[in-house]
């Protein structure tokens, strides 16, 4: 198979599920929601230095300038940044719901988190460090977002309606949506700036659309999928559920799957590392269908072609 192990699987601990997981290629950090905790990964190295305490943790957002990360506590109903050198939370902002995804505007200095099974966007001012705003959405249980670097143009999937909100950034409120058919529980969202392509994927089935939302190609996916993350400057899509699934993203045409790789039914987050095109996944493992999870493990993968 074109992935194949880079590395060893590294145990991390205590066992449990992960949640999304992200990479700051500056600082060279992988972040991973690990339960009530944030595990930090040198990806450099491939070691865990560390863990920090938040509480219910799901999403995360990496700021490279100040190398610190914007993360929600589920339990609390906040949104904390965190210094991974210290393994401290520098600051929370209290918000009425609890965060799940998480993404980060760069220019305008906002962090977007959205609400786990719920109908809003927490809006949070990283210099302040206070909540500018809610954003009201339509339907109900939003899954991953995406930002377009150009028009700060928030893009949030919808997964019982089948569509994607865009939502505008300067009045913060949804401006309209793009309809997704064919895509039946939305998970996974990217935005390609290169390309201006949305692609998005659920039940069995991925597509692109542009942010206009024009359909351009649909294609069927081989099982479930949750967490993809895309590599802009490979143009390279990992997804994962129950595996690693790697996309070829092309400008005139549908993806291609190019390769595929089998890892654990508990693998459902993954991030490609923009320095090195490496792939990265955590998960946790079950002995059983009713037992609890016994084991948990981050490991690098390598895409040869």
């Amino acid at each position: 198979m074109p992935i194949v192990a880079a590395a060893p699987p590294v145990a991390v601990m205590p066992p449990g599920g992960f949640d999304y997981v992200t990479i700051d290629a500056v600082h060279r950090r992988l972040y991973a929601a690990h339960g009530a905790m944030l595990v930090i990964v040198d990806v450099d190295k491939g070691v865990v230095v560390g863990t920090v305490q938040l509480g219910g943790s799901a999403g995360s957002a990496p700021n490279v300038s100040s190398g610190h990360v914007y993360v929600g506590d589920g339990d609390a109903k906040a949104l904390s940044e965190v210094d991974p050198v210290t393994l401290k939370e520098a600051q929370r902002v209290a918000v009425d719901g609890v965060v799940d995804a998480i993404a980060y505007d760069p220019q305008l200095g906002r962090i977007y988190g959205d609400e786990d099974n719920g109908t809003r966007i927490f809006v949070i001012d990283s210099k302040t460090f206070k909540q500018l705003g809610t954003i009201a959405l339509p339907g109900h249980k939003p899954e991953y977002l995406a930002i377009n670097p150009t028009t700060h143009e928030i893009y949030q999937n919808i997964a019982t309606d089948s569509e994607i909100a865009v939502i505008d950034a300067q009045t913060m409120k949804v401006t309209r949506t793009i309809p997704t058919p064919e895509i039946k529980n939305n998970h996974p969202l990217q935005y390609d700036a290169p390309f201006d392509l949305l692609l998005v994927a659920g039940t069995n089935k991925m597509s692109g659309y542009t942010s206009g939302g024009k359909l351009l190609w649909t294609i069927d996916y081989p099982a479930r999928v949750d967490q993809c993350d895309l590599d802009v400057s490979r143009q390279l899509m990992a997804c994962a559920g129950s595996g690693i699934t790697l996309l070829k993203i092309n400008p005139n045409g549908p993806a291609q799957i190019v390769g595929t790789l089998d890892v654990s039914p508990g693998l459902h987050t993954v991030a490609i590392d923009p320095k090195t095109g490496d792939i990265w996944a955590v998960w946790g493992v079950r002995a059983s269908s009713s037992a609890p999870t016994t084991a948990s493990y981050v490991q690098r993968f390598r895409y040869q072609p």
